[in-house]
């Protein structure tokens, strides 16, 4: 991961009493040298030309290399164990070669990175554009009321899906234990059937800082009393399903009907709890804990933190110093922190996280250039996972992949992600942090993106084989490892703003960045109708739009009402707002 600084070489005196000086002459003796030089510069250019155009037929070329960086991008296709059921297997393959409609413009972003290599970036590239973004500061530690008792009973709850939706899930949870003036029990984590990971919460948030920061709000313990451990809760109608409780149901509906099942049994057992407790309207007291649960009382067990600890030095070259985020990540492992005008010393890297699993790529029910196969293998993966999709499908007219493209409804294919960002004007010498599980396609779907960018790193490949060991086979910890290497990055760029990582990583950055840490957000729709054009469209017109498209989400405004706290903190309720 090294750098090559390069400078104007400066001359001492010393230097010019050894430069050999050229005395006047006869105009004869002059005449005669003239042709010599014009010779000599004639020769340095077309050797500069030469040079040029071989470096743009070997991008080129490796633009057409299918195989290029297999050993990088197989241990990224491979990382994390997204399983699939046995009668799939032999349906799903991988690092097959995938048609795609960009080839004409990707030689287009070869030719202009190349042409750009030693040309300054856009001014604000990697700067968030309104200074007004920093005056909102994180309040969300402020407390004003008195530590919740807990006796109106217990609730337990398991959490369904991935670390992100659990982390949501958490942090409700812990409003609706205060709401109810109950005592949380820890968290228990759901298994699941695709992803097949055992991890549990100890496994992943510290325990002790949990429990011991929310004292002032809530009271938590580790498990039920020995008196209740004996009771069959389906059997008292305590346990609680998703099918229970409306999606984002309001505070009134909890005391309404959950409470009266609590005073009566005790205990109560919250089984899923996806997105169960709306955003508003809520009690600002209660929506400030739920901000204070996501940045303050999550912290990464510290075999984590060590890990996503060496992941940022190595990411930024071993530097001395850290970033304005790594105290939050790591802990005690964070390199000092550089303020002000230093902090532009420490080395700048761009994560990207690339939603272009087969689970998003399925469910979109878009086409992505595998003709025939694709259309069987993405289907046969709908009928086993997403069974009512199928069933709709059937019974109902849905839109076309090509209307759902054009409403930008389709994730963003790899091809498109470093279209944008070459439009953007990150340059060749970008370090890149790539961030996601097997991508769709294999390792053949990431040739575009290695070849343009080819300071592109991953997890697995800034981590030794010994050093991913213990995180292999728990998918849960290697998406923590990703939360880590996007949120302390300069910069974050994220293909489907609908994915829960991309949402807290960007809330995370909004919440402790002061407005330094900014996070591009493609309007999907407007970059579809741009990439239509993608076989006539000039590759400076197709900057300025892009550029375009991407400012336009940049803007500084409050939460917008019911939207997520966790992706948008700036209200009143999570953050200050300085005058």
């Amino acid at each position: 991961m090294s750098s090559i600084n390069g400078g104007a070489k400066t001359f001492s005196d010393s230097d010019r009493a050894d430069t050999p000086t050229r005395k006047r002459g006869p105009k004869k003796r002059v005449s005669s040298y003239l042709p010599l030089k014009r010779f000599k510069g004639l020769g340095f250019l077309i050797g500069f030309l030469g040079l040029f155009f071989f470096v743009n037929w070997w991008m080129h070329s490796r633009l057409n290399n299918p195989d290029l960086g297999a050993n990088l991008t197989d241990s990224f296709t491979n990382s994390t164990p997204l399983v699939f059921k046995e009668d799939l297997r032999n349906i799903t393959k991988v690092n097959k070669p995938t048609k795609t409609a960009f080839g004409r413009l990707l030689k287009l972003a070869a030719h202009a990175l190349a042409e750009g290599q030693n040309k300054p970036e856009p001014k604000g590239l990697w700067e968030e554009p309104y200074a007004l973004a920093s005056n909102w500061k994180p309040c969300a530690d402020e407390r004003d009321w008195e530590p919740s008792e807990g006796n109106n009973g217990y609730i337990m709850f398991t959490a369904n899906g991935g670390l992100n939706q659990q982390r949501v899930a958490v942090c409700n949870a812990v409003a609706v234990a205060r709401l109810l003036n109950a005592t949380l029990v820890l968290p228990n984590f759901m298994y699941s059937s695709v992803w097949r990971d055992v991890s549990q919460f100890g496994d992943i948030y510290q325990e002790e800082h949990f429990i011991n920061y929310l004292k002032p709000d809530i009271h938590i313990v580790k498990e039920l009393p020995e008196e209740l451990r004996s009771l069959d809760l389906d059997a008292i109608d305590s346990v609680i399903t998703d099918e229970d409780i409306m999606k984002e149901a309001k505070p009134s509906f909890y005391r309404k009907n959950i409470l009266p099942i609590l005073l009566r049994n005790k205990v109560l057992h919250f089984v899923g709890f996806g997105n169960r407790l709306a955003f508003d309207p809520v009690p600002f007291e209660l929506q400030r804990l739920r901000c204070r649960c996501n940045f303050y009382a999550l912290q990464f067990v510290p075999k984590i933190q060590k890990a996503g600890a060496v992941i940022l030095q190595r990411i930024r070259q071993n530097s001395s110093y850290g970033g304005l985020l790594d105290s939050y990540l790591v802990g005690p492992y964070a390199k000092q922190k550089m303020k002000g005008k230093s902090a532009a010393k420490v080395p700048k890297y761009l994560s990207l996280h690339l939603r272009f699993e087969i689970d998003m790529v399925a469910h979109s029910l878009c086409e992505f250039g595998g003709g025939e196969e694709e259309k069987k293998e993405l289907e046969a993966y709908r009928q086993i996972h997403f069974p009512a999709l199928t069933q709709l499908s059937k019974n109902e007219k849905l839109p076309s992949p090509a209307e759902l493209r054009s409403e930008g409804l389709c994730p963003l294919t790899p091809e498109e992600a470093v279209l944008m960002l070459a439009a953007l004007g990150f340059n060749r010498k970008t370090h890149i942090f790539l961030a996601g599980a097997q991508i769709y396609g294999g390792s053949s779907r990431l040739t575009s993106l290695m070849s343009l960018y080819p300071h592109l790193v991953t997890k697995e490949s800034l981590l030794s084989p010994s050093e991913i060991e213990p995180f292999k086979n728990f998918s849960s910890q290697l998406a923590a490892l990703d939360f880590i290497g996007c949120t302390a990055s300069t910069a974050f760029a994220m293909t489907d703003s609908g994915s829960q990582l991309s949402a807290l990583v960007s809330g995370y950055r909004m919440y402790f960045g002061g407005g330094q840490m900014p996070t591009i957000r493609p309007n999907k729709r407007r970059l579809a109708d741009i990439f239509l054009k993608n076989s006539t469209i000039e590759w400076k017109v197709f900057e300025q739009r892009v550029r375009k498209a991407v400012r336009q989400t940049k803007q500084v405004h409050r939460r917008p009402t019911a939207r997520s706290i966790y992706r948008h903190p700036r209200c009143k309720e999570c953050m200050c707002l300085l005058e």
